[in-house]
């Protein structure tokens, strides 16, 4: 048998490197011209820090990650409005969360791999499906065969487009800026922050070797040109209620390696197997990431599929059984990670102080129960 993987983001790697594992024969096929790990910084959550150590990168993760004890929520002034202990998780499900740079984690995956098992500039442009076989198109004008497609190729899949020509992405409402700057003992090295007003959300947290991950998101209409050209002394401006660590470490920042995106997610299919494809992460379940869950959906993903194909008779047997255990689960973290993004984005005064009021009274044990169901496995 053989699977040809369409994406050689997080998804598509973890997918190739716990298949590989079984001595199943697959090739990534992945649209860059080589491989060049990109991005900000990212958080690895507890259940998908589980599913990483069984694909055998855990001890990889930990030298090059942050592990983070708590999450603080913060009004524009600095007061404290809630904290999640996530040392509890720890206690609960073995793993604790992890901060790391996004470009190390895909190195790490990237260097999992079988020798030859990617290709690169090769961009999938349309699939057919034949009774035995499938064939992919590239950009390129060549074209392969393969029993069977993982699609991973993100949240503007092609493979997705063609099979479901009606799903397409949704705005969230707000756009959102990132990047990596040097601590300067601007931060704690174990803490996460989130800080809300309503004129924007700031968040920061660390990461290895003295660096902080941040991001801004501010309401706005999709595709704005001007905000699109701000420097960071702008952004800076943006936030200029916001306490003086926000400007020192926006400023902080090196301004080309700032990145800028409309935020957008997809609404839940009802299936992400279709004959011989199977959806996989963005590609499948795009959420915004005010859960902090989008790589690691992927990841599960990658995980559940790769030991539910070791156990069936069949690649359709393994796929129908992973639809019964992630289509409703990603739904689930898409439909949460959108009204988390709504009530954090509120920009009405009354709807914000009342927010801010009454978030201090809702128990941290709460806020995990309500994220239970992720590490549920």
């Amino acid at each position: 048998m053989h699977i040809a993987i369409v994406g050689g983001g997080i998804g598509g790697l973890c997918t190739a490197v716990a298949l590989a594992q079984q001595n199943i024969n697959v090739t990534v096929f992945e649209s860059a011209a080589s491989f060049k790990p990109i991005g900000a910084g990212i958080g690895i959550g507890s259940n998908a820090m589980q599913a990483l150590v069984e694909l055998g990168v855990g001890a990889q993760l930990t030298t090059n990650g942050t592990v983070l004890k708590t999450q603080i929520f913060k009004d524009a002034t600095g007061k404290i409005l809630n904290t999640i202990d996530f040392s509890k998780l720890q206690t609960l499900y073995g793993q604790m969360n992890i901060t790391i740079q996004r470009a190390d984690l895909h190195r790490i995956l990237f260097e999992k791999l079988p020798v030859g098992c990617i290709k690169f500039n090769k961009k999938c442009v349309k699939i057919t499906q034949l009774e035995h076989s499938c064939i992919l198109y590239f950009s390129d004008g060549s074209h392969t065969i393969s029993d069977y497609i993982i699609a991973a190729d993100g949240i503007h899949s092609t493979i997705r487009q063609q099979l479901l020509p009606s799903s397409i992405t949704r705005y969230a409402g707000y756009t959102c800026w990132r990047g990596i700057a040097d601590n300067k003992d601007f931060i704690a090295p174990d803490t996460s922050t989130e800080l809300w007003h309503a004129s924007g959300r700031f968040g920061y947290a660390p990461l290895s070797h003295d660096k902080i991950y941040w991001f801004a998101c501010v309401n706005a209409q999709p595709h704005d040109e001007f905000l699109k050209r701000l420097e960071k002394e702008q952004i800076a401006s943006i936030f200029h209620q916001f306490p003086n660590v926000v400007k020192q470490i926006i400023l902080a920042t090196p301004p080309n390696t700032i990145l800028h995106h409309d935020l957008y997610d997809l609404k839940p299919l009802k299936t992400f197997h279709y004959t011989r494809v199977l959806l996989l992460g963005d590609a499948a379940h795009a959420t915004t990431p005010n859960m902090g869950q989008g790589a690691g959906q992927a990841i599960e993903d990658a995980l559940c599929f790769a030991q539910l194909l070791q156990r069936s008779t069949s690649f359709d047997e393994a796929a129908q059984q992973y639809d019964q255990q992630r289509v409703r689960k990603t739904a689930r973290v898409t439909r949460l990670s959108r009204q988390i993004g709504q009530a954090a984005q509120w920009t009405n005064p009354i709807a914000t102080a009342t927010r801010d009021f009454l978030f201090p009274f809702t128990p941290s044990s709460l806020l995990l129960k309500r994220l239970k169901f992720l590490y549920k496995r």
